[in-house]
């Protein structure tokens, strides 16, 4: 039996087996002096195991090994490509998880606070913290201080967008004097909840344009599998790309590439929705569901459905007494941060080909929402 077998003979038979599909794929190429050298080789190793002497065994193993060095040619760098090899393997098994199974997604904006967190400006008035807490903070809470002060009395001209090493995202600040290039979005820079820069703004030599920090969007999953295999369903944190919805964005500029959005998914096909402040109703019910119950409390930071912007009331769901029943292959997206989500109240139904997957996780920042989405 095999178990039975000594070490010995097992290790030398499988030798023995490789070496001659070795000579196999070497034959066309090897002299006939090597061909019959190494088959020599073989056949000391074959009566060595078949006299099962241990010591003959390991001697013609020896041979066989330096004959098979002597005429195999050195790989050069063989280390570095193994590596390489790797590194390939890795990243091809990386893309296929991306691709169909778990993608990594940034929440870009606040439309969904505070469940989410989006890019969030917070000006202060003190300078930012010692080097070792920024770099903790930036590690931990996805946290970056900034402090730009005007060199003279100075007015913005206009702020740009500006990427540097492809990924990281700033603002450039042109003044009638000056230009300061600033580690924070271009959104982030002139929202009112943010930075609040806007061309015209004065500001005198010293006085701070731009201090305080700002916290990355919430890093979070997408289950891409999910949907696969049921319907999304009320309550669903989902992802959608804006591909042929009529959103801002493709509103102003019709050949746009296509963005992704997340929001929480409120009606599905055949769902009349309506809106009286602060509650959401389905089919003439109180939306049923912990995630809707949280928003229509207006606690914790939560502040209600409503049926638009400040001083703007939204093209659907604009009034009480006007209800809104979702198409077939449609699915109705609202932000949980109803009064500043631009959301399926003003482009529509979001297409059943346009849905991407359900939000699972957030993986960074380690706070405040680290962990599963609710």
């Amino acid at each position: 039996m095999y178990f039975l077998t000594p070490r010995y003979l097992r290790q030398g038979r499988q030798f023995a087996k490789d070496a001659r599909k070795l000579l196999a794929y070497k034959r066309d190429l090897w002299s006939a002096a090597t061909i019959a050298s190494f088959q020599a080789g073989i056949g000391r190793l074959d009566g060595a195991l078949r006299e099962r002497d241990r010591a003959a065994v390991d001697r013609a193993a020896r041979d066989l090994d330096a004959q098979c060095s002597a005429n195999l040619p050195s790989v050069a760098d063989a280390g570095w490509r193994e590596n390489v090899e790797v590194f390939l393997v890795a990243i091809v098994i990386a893309l296929g998880v991306r691709t169909y199974f778990l993608q990594p997604f940034t929440i870009p904006t606040g439309s969904m606070y505070p469940t989410l967190n989006g890019i969030i400006g917070h000006p202060t008035q003190e300078p930012p913290p010692n080097f070792l807490v920024c770099i903790w903070q930036a590690a931990w809470n996805g946290r970056t201080w900034v402090d730009v002060a005007a060199k003279g009395d100075e007015t913005i001209l206009r702020l740009d967008d500006y990427t540097r090493f492809l990924f990281f995202s700033y603002t450039r600040v042109e003044t009638d004097k000056n230009e300061y290039l600033v580690h924070v979005p271009v959104a982030t820079a002139r929202e009112r909840e943010g930075f609040n820069l806007a061309p015209g703004r004065f500001f005198r030599a010293g006085q701070p344009i731009l201090r305080g920090y700002h916290d990355t969007g919430d890093h979070v999953f997408v289950d891409k599998v999910t949907y696969h295999f049921r319907a999304p369903r009320r309550e669903d944190v989902f992802v959608f790309n804006t591909g042929g919805i009529p959103t801002l964005d493709n509103r102003n500029t019709p050949n746009a590439t296509s963005q992704f959005y997340i929001k929480r998914l409120a009606g599905t096909p055949g769902d009349e929705l309506r809106i009286d402040p602060p509650r959401l109703f389905v089919n003439g019910e109180v939306a049923k569901g912990a995630s809707f119950a949280r928003v229509m409390a207006k606690q914790d930071g939560y502040g209600g459905y409503g049926n638009g912007f400040p001083g703007f009331l939204m093209p659907i769901l604009r009034s009480p007494d006007q209800p809104y029943t979702v198409p077939a292959k449609n699915y109705f997206a609202l932000g949980d941060n109803s009064y500043h989500s631009s959301d399926s109240r003003d482009w529509g139904p979001v297409p059943q080909q346009n849905i991407m997957g359900r939000g699972v996780m957030v993986y960074w920042p380690f706070q405040p929402h680290f962990g599963l989405i609710h």
